[in-house]
């Protein structure tokens, strides 16, 4: 069974990519499988300048999940574009660069010289940092913000499809969907991590250093499968279905509810080969399910 997806004009071989922040630089897997039998996966967060992330502890296990407050860690841009991306280009799969910045003209900058980087298929926009001119709310948190950020990348990329990576810590999701789809997005992420923390109550303290941290993990997907069901009722452009994904009936799931494509981020550290593991399942199970291909089942729960 032939289970490629076309997404927003980026070729898949499969529609399961490792998500941003779980799968390095993909060069980190290669250990484990052949890279070329994935659907692609997204870098870590890039930032023109290198990043050290925040203090430790910044990982911690929570019930079905995991809190994490990397602070963004990455290379910066330089050195991905010189030390990363000659390996890069040698491997058959989707390379998506995911980046962020603190203010306006650092997305702008990032976007436009990832957009003219060889090897790489597709830029995806991490638009819940904090946005340093506006006291550190997140970009993704305020929908005139969104608008402006999403716009300004817009304007300078030319070549590749731009994705936007969706906050779901906002009270209405389908609102910043349709705002993003305006101002010219390809296609959206959906979702980031939810706001938790935890605290050791033998030390009387938060656990992470830095107090809250993002919560991922399969404790999340119902939250994630609710909002790409309303992303898909908002929009038109397609969808990354994100959250806690751990089996292949979790991958339909998702594209029922609306997703072209998923991404498999938190389970990498519990089954590192899990992504091409998914990728083998998917065709038997579809069979199962009585269909011909991925892209039948896309939003097959909202029809009658």
């Amino acid at each position: 069974m032939d289970i490629a997806v076309d997404y927003a004009g980026i070729k898949l071989k499969n529609p399961i990519v490792g998500a941003s922040g779980t799968f390095g630089y993909g060069l980190t897997y290669e250990k484990f499988f052949d890279l070329s039998l994935i659907g692609g996966f997204c870098t870590k967060g890039l930032s023109l300048k290198p990043r050290a992330g925040n203090p430790t502890p910044r990982i911690c296990e929570t019930p079905s999940g995991m809190l994490n407050a990397i602070g963004l860690q990455n290379v910066g841009l330089d050195k991905f574009t010189s030390q990363k991306i000659p390996k890069l280009r040698k491997i058959d799969t989707a390379v998506i660069a995911n980046f962020f910045g603190e203010t306006v003209e650092e997305y702008i900058e990032l976007a436009g010289k990832l957009d003219a980087i060889d090897g790489v298929h597709g830029l995806e926009m991490n638009i819940s940092c904090p946005n340093v001119e506006k006291g550190g709310a997140a970009f993704g948190t305020e929908i005139k913000t969104t608008e402006t950020v999403v716009k300004a990348c817009r304007a300078v990329v030319k070549n590749k499809p731009l994705i936007v990576k969706l906050s779901p810590n906002v009270t209405d999701i389908s609102e910043f969907a349709r705002v993003c789809e305006a101002s010219g997005a390809d296609g959206l992420s959906v979702i980031n991590t939810l706001v938790g923390m935890a605290i050791d109550i033998y030390r009387r303290k938060p656990v992470l250093a830095n107090v809250t941290g993002g919560l991922s993990g399969p404790a999340i997907r119902p939250v994630a499968v609710r909002m790409v069901w309303q992303c898909y009722k908002a929009v038109r452009i397609p969808l990354f279905g994100i959250g806690g994904i751990a089996s292949g009936r979790d991958v339909v799931e998702f594209i029922m509810a609306g997703a072209t494509a998923v991404q498999v981020g938190t389970m990498n550290f519990v089954s590192p080969d899990i992504v091409p593991r998914l990728a083998a399942e998917l065709p038997e199970l579809l069979s199962k399910l009585g269909a011909g291909s991925v892209a039948e089942l896309v939003g097959a729960a909202h029809h009658d």
